[in-house]
C-alpha cells in the first residue's frame, strides 16, 4: 500500500503483485477518507491475474452546513435532509474535475480509459456516475454503492454517447435511511430506459456495506475487468 499525490488530492494506492492491467478509482462518502474501503480490497479476492490496482483518493476537507458549518472531508456540500434540495452545484462541478485528473494520472501511467472503473458509496457514488456517465473516453465500469445522482437530468443530457453501453453496478440497502433506496431505483430506472446495462441490486443493510454485496461486485468485476 503507497500514498501517491495527483494535483490536490492524496490518495492511497493497493497494487496487485502481478502486471497492472485494470485501476479501480474508489470514493469514500461524506466524512471518512481514503482508508475507509481499503479493506475491501482483500475481501474481493479478485485473482492477481487481473491485475487491478485499486486508487482510494481522500476528498478535500469543507465545511458541511448541515453540520453546523463542521469540517470533514466531503465530495460537495449537504445543506438539507431532503438531497436534491439547494444541490452544491459547484462543489460537485469541482470533485468532478478532481476525478478527471485522477483517470488522466491513470492513462499517462499506461492505461486506457477503457481499463478504468470509477466506483464509491453514498457521495463517492454520486461523484461516480456525475464523472462517468459524461466523461469523453469509454470508460472501463462504474459502481455506484448506496448512492443516487443529485443532478440527474443534468448527468443525462450532458452523458456522452460512447459511455452508453459501459457496464454498470448499482446497490443499495432496502433499511437505508440515510440516503434512501428510492433515489437509488430512480436512478436505476433513468439509465434502464436510457439503454445503459445496469446491474442493480438491493441487500437487506442500512447504510453501509455487506458481505454478499461484495461477493456480487467481485463477481461482477471478474466480468468487466477481461
Amino acid at each position: 500500500m503507497t500514498a501517491e499525490k495527483t494535483a490536490q488530492l492524496t490518495s492511497i494506492e493497493v497494487n496487485p503483485p502481478s502486471t497492472i492491467k485494470h485501476s479501480v478509482i474508489w470514493l469514500h462518502g461524506l466524512g471518512a477518507d481514503g482508508n475507509d474501503f481499503v479493506p475491501i480490497v482483500k475481501e474481493l479476492h479478485l485473482p492477481d491475474a487481473l491485475g487491478v490496482r485499486f486508487v482510494f483518493p481522500h476528498a478535500p476537507i469543507i465545511p458541511i452546513t448541515i453540520n453546523n458549518g463542521y469540517e470533514m472531508r466531503a465530495w460537495y456540500n449537504i445543506s438539507q435532509p431532503d438531497l436534491h434540495d439547494r444541490i452544491d452545484k459547484a462543489g460537485i462541478q469541482q470533485s468532478v474535475s478532481a476525478v478527471h485528473q485522477l483517470i488522466q494520472h491513470e492513462m499517462e501511467r499506461g492505461l486506457s480509459a477503457t481499463n478504468i472503473i470509477l466506483a464509491g458509496f453514498s457521495q463517492g457514488a454520486a461523484i461516480a456516475l456525475s464523472t462517468g456517465l459524461c466523461y469523453p473516453q469509454k470508460l472501463g465500469g462504474l459502481i455506484a454503492l448506496s448512492g443516487y445522482l443529485p443532478l440527474m437530468e443534468d448527468v443525462l443530457q450532458n452523458a456522452t454517447a460512447v459511455n452508453r453501453q459501459t457496464p454498470i453496478f448499482i446497490a443499495h440497502g432496502m433499511e437505508d435511511f440515510l440516503v434512501p433506496e428510492v433515489l437509488s431505483k430512480k436512478v436505476v430506472a433513468a439509465l434502464e430506459q436510457a439503454g445503459y446495462p445496469v446491474s442493480s441490486h438491493s441487500y437487506a443493510m442500512q447504510h453501509t456495506v455487506c458481505l454478499e454485496e461484495v461477493n456480487d461486485i467481485s463477481a461482477w468485476m471478474r466480468g468487466v475487468c477481461v
